[in-house]
This record gives structure tokens, C-alpha cells and sequence, in this order.
């Protein structure tokens, strides 16, 4: 069994390799970077628990890799540039083979994004990573929850609901044959963080959030940031065939309370409507306008005839 500092040098050190955005990285008590002038350093952490945040049966590779993705999502949502990150890290043994696929798929996706673990710290203890991602962007442009204005469309990347629909297969309540069930569990576990579309709504979107916790909380925390109320219309929420094929009731509760899609939910002045469509071109993601931003307070979702639903939907609570 491997000792932390062994661990520490063998899979998260990368020797030989220059630093691109940090002045100095791992093996000091603090890393070294600045961003850019005129740039400001966008930071957030956050934390994955065993039992809470992800299963015991996922892969270390896809575990790595989500544990950094979450990270950049949020940053994707406040439209910043990766530079660089730390990890936090409770294992509860030095098993080897874990922490090497661990890296394996948190390094894939750094290398992938250009962003560098510059330290962090290793512990025993129940399963927990925790990731603090550092970017950059200018001052005044930084894609904000609290920007919504009565007027503006509703906007979301991607496809919505799968990661939840996987975990209710785990849970025994729906069955998918094993192509559709891996499908949605690459989903709930391999997110991709948009970036790339969050650095291209800059100067376009008016406020943003990651869906992290379902579209009903997540939405929600704009609408009160904001001061303001909105439409979603249930119908234009896009999602695959694989949900589309599921009973009504179970797509909306995946389509509206999921959580865990790390998708893009934003909005944009009607006028920047050509302008949302070119920045998901640019970024190769598909955005899908699902709705509107209303004076008043509240959330209203419509069915496909125009009627508003009422069921009791609640977004993950961490507590609950």
C-alpha cells in the first residue's frame, strides 16, 4: 500500500513537464500564478462525496474526470478561461490502482481544457474530492445570475435529463437495455463542461448559471438574483430519444428536477438572438431556447398546450 507522499509524487506530479499558466506548481506550500492584466481570477470549489455525489461502482478514470468537470462547468457559467486548479483528496486506503486511473481521467480532461494542478493535499478518510479551479476573465464581462431582465429568452445547451434517468435505473425504478443504460450512465458520469460556449455568450448573455442541481433550483437562483420571473416551456427542453421514449411524468421530473447535467442555462436580450445561435456554433454546442424572462417573481412551466403545470418539483438539496 502507498504512502501519500508516494501517491503524491507518482500520480500527481507530472515532472518534466513545463508550467504554462502557473509560476510555480506542485511541491511548495503554495502555488505561484496571476491572471492577465485587465483579466480578474474567477474562482469556485467544489466537492464530491461518496454515497452523496456519485456511486461506489463508477470508475476511477470517469471519477476524475467528473470531479474536475463540475469545477470548469462553473466556470464555463461565469464565462471564464481555465488556469489552473488544486485538489483535496480523502482516500480510505492507498490503494494504488484507484488513484492511478483517479489521475488518469482528471489529467484527460486538464490537458484537454489547458488547465494545471497546482497543489492541493491527501488524506485518509471516507472517499471525498474536492477540486478549486482558478480562471480568468476581463473585468466587466464576467457572465453574472443576477443580469436577467423582463424580455430576455431563456436558453439551454445541450440535452437535459439523462444523468438523472441513469441514476433511476441504478435505483431500480426504470430498465434500459444495455446500450441505451450505458448512454445516459456516460451522462451522468463523463459531463462535459461548456467552456467553450461560456466563453463565447461573453458580451452576449445576460446571466447564466451551470445545472447542477435541476433546472427548477437552478433557475430559480437567477430568478432571485435577478428580480424577476420566468416561462419555461416543457416541450422545448431538449432531450434524447432515449428519455423522449419514457413515460410523461418521469420526463419531466428528469427534463425539470434532475440535476447533475452541467448544461448552460442562460439568457439573452431577444436582439442577441442570431448572436446565442452563432455562439453555439462556435462552440459546437447545440442551444435550445426554452423559454422567457417575465417581470414579477416566480416559475411558471407550460405544457405543450400553453397550460401550466403544477406538480411540486424541488431541486437536489445537499440536506434533504
Amino acid at each position: 500500500m502507498a504512502g501519500e507522499f508516494e501517491l503524491i509524487a507518482r500520480h500527481f506530479t507530472r515532472a518534466g513537464r513545463p508550467l504554462r499558466q502557473a509560476a510555480l506548481g506542485v511541491g511548495d506550500d503554495c502555488a505561484l500564478f496571476a491572471p492577465l492584466p485587465g483579466m480578474q481570477l474567477a474562482v469556485s470549489t467544489d466537492m464530491l462525496v461518496e454515497g452523496r455525489h456519485f456511486l461506489s461502482t463508477v470508475a476511477p478514470e470517469r471519477l476524475g474526470h467528473k470531479a474536475l468537470a463540475v469545477n470548469l462547468s462553473d466556470l464555463a457559467a461565469c464565462g471564464a478561461a481555465p488556469l489552473a486548479c488544486t485538489l483535496a483528496l480523502a482516500l480510505p486506503r492507498g490503494d494504488e490502482a484507484f488513484v492511478a486511473g483517479l489521475a488518469k481521467g482528471l489529467f484527460a480532461l486538464a490537458d484537454e481544457q489547458g488547465i494545471e494542478l497546482v497543489g492541493g493535499d491527501t488524506t485518509a478518510g471516507p472517499l471525498n474530492l474536492c477540486i478549486t479551479v482558478f480562471g480568468q476573465v476581463p473585468v466587466g464581462q464576467a457572465l453574472l445570475r443576477s443580469g436577467a431582465r423582463a424580455g430576455d429568452e431563456l436558453w439551454v445547451s445541450g440535452r437535459l435529463g439523462d444523468a438523472r434517468l441513469a441514476l433511476e435505473v441504478f435505483r431500480g425504478r426504470v430498465a434500459l437495455a444495455g446500450n441505451d443504460f450505458e448512454t445516459v450512465r456516460r451522462a451522468m458520469e463523463l459531463p462535459q463542461p461548456r467552456v467553450a460556449l461560456g466563453l463565447a455568450l461573453r458580451g452576449v448573455a445576460s446571466s447564466a448559471i451551470d445545472l447542477s442541481d435541476g433546472l427548477v433550483g437552478d433557475l430559480g437562483h437567477v430568478l432571485a438574483r435577478s428580480g424577476v420571473a420566468a416561462e419555461v416551456e416543457l416541450e422545448r427542453l431538449p432531450r434524447s430519444a432515449i428519455l423522449a421514449a419514457q413515460a410523461p411524468a418521469l420526463q419531466q421530473e428528469c427534463l425539470i428536477a434532475g440535476g447533475d447535467d452541467y448544461e448552460l442555462l442562460f439568457t439573452a436580450p431577444e436582439s442577441q438572438h442570431d448572436a446565442v445561435l452563432a455562439a453555439g456554433r462556435t462552440a459546437g454546442v447545440p442551444v435550445t431556447r426554452c423559454g422567457r424572462i417575465l417581470a414579477g417573481s416566480g416559475l411558471t412551466v407550460l405544457d405543450g398546450d400553453g397550460r401550466a403545470l403544477a406538480p411540486s418539483w424541488q431541486g437536489f438539496d445537499h440536506f434533504a
